[in-house]
């Protein structure tokens, strides 16, 4: 229990010889999931494809940006790749803007605000300034940074008409939503897409719901590791009807509580939070899924 499925590095000899740098930068090992060290540092236990397997995108400091994806341009011209080594050739590399490069609460054009550990000593290192940005513009929103997620589902929802945007995103929450997926579909359920209904949420965004019953002053979804989810099939935006009783309630959401902790159960470095919400109406019901490094529940959940 709790160990990655790794990917088989380099079938052919070119292959293997290609990928050996790799798999010593990307050694699984047992990491905190909250640890905020350099991105090089706290890769969780995985492969480059994720525990899931089903990662698209890599996000990275500059030089181990560079260092990457000259490593995987050289794989494409590789022939004969296995079938793991050609996903991982397929790889997109993104650059993290450093967070230095955020100047009087913005960078650029682009309104973020002031993460709780600049105005004050954080709290514990999952709750310290994220390292950087992933840069999402006009033309890479759409990227797929894994099998079922693009870029842009991540994205704050506010500044429309402001580009480029910034987001904070870990790959574990990614993971952790891909293998949410994976395990609905092994309980019965065939949900193919969640919806994202609230991804990164930079602190200008997150302040304006603070307060009784609202968002956290802390949220996690400041930190990139948090997303609010629904399994809506059809894409009408609303939760679909999971347990097929005629009606979508919260036993439908239930179902996907049931999804997570079995994730979790399975992978202890994916361990977070998760909050049960009830529809309003202004939207219906929904679950919180996040991967802060310690067990937390709300809502019922």
């Amino acid at each position: 229990m709790g160990k990655a499925r790794l990917i088989t590095f380099g079938a052919t000899a070119a292959a293997a010889a290609l990928f050996a740098p790799l798999r010593a930068a990307f050694e699984p090992r047992t990491v905190h999931a909250a640890e905020t060290a350099p991105v090089s540092a706290r890769l969780f236990n995985d492969s480059l494809l994720g525990i899931s397997g089903k990662l698209r995108a890599r996000f990275l400091p500059p030089a181990e940006a560079e260092a990457l994806q000259r490593t995987l341009g050289t794989a494409r011209s590789v022939a004969a790749l296995s079938p793991a080594d050609a996903r991982i050739a397929s790889l997109t590399v993104l650059t993290i803007v450093p967070f230095g490069e955020k100047v009087r609460g913005r960078v650029g054009l682009y309104r973020m605000g002031f993460w709780p550990g600049e105005k004050r000593a954080a709290r514990s290192e999952a709750y310290e300034n994220p390292p950087g940005f992933v840069r999402v513009t006009r033309e890479n929103q759409d990227l797929y940074v894994s099998e079922h997620f693009r870029l842009r589902d991540f994205v704050t929802k506010d500044q429309h008409q402001v580009w480029p945007k910034y987001v904070v995103l870990r790959e574990a929450l990614i993971d952790k939503l891909e293998l949410t997926i994976a395990e609905l579909q092994s309980m019965g359920y065939p949900v193919t897409h969640l919806t994202v209904m609230s991804g990164f949420r930079h602190p200008a965004y997150n302040q304006r719901g603070v307060g009784r019953g609202g968002r956290a002053q802390d949220s996690r979804h400041q930190f990139g590791d948090a997303a609010d989810v629904f399994a809506d099939n059809d894409r009408d935006g609303m939760l679909d009807d999971l347990d097929g009783d005629g009606r979508v309630t919260v036993r439908d959401g239930n179902l996907i509580i049931s999804a997570v902790e079995r994730v979790e159960a399975k992978y202890p470095a994916l361990t977070g939070g998760m909050g049960r919400y009830h529809a309003t109406h202004a939207h219906g019901p929904f679950v919180h899924v996040d991967v802060r490094g310690n067990p937390a529940r709300w809502g019922g959940a």
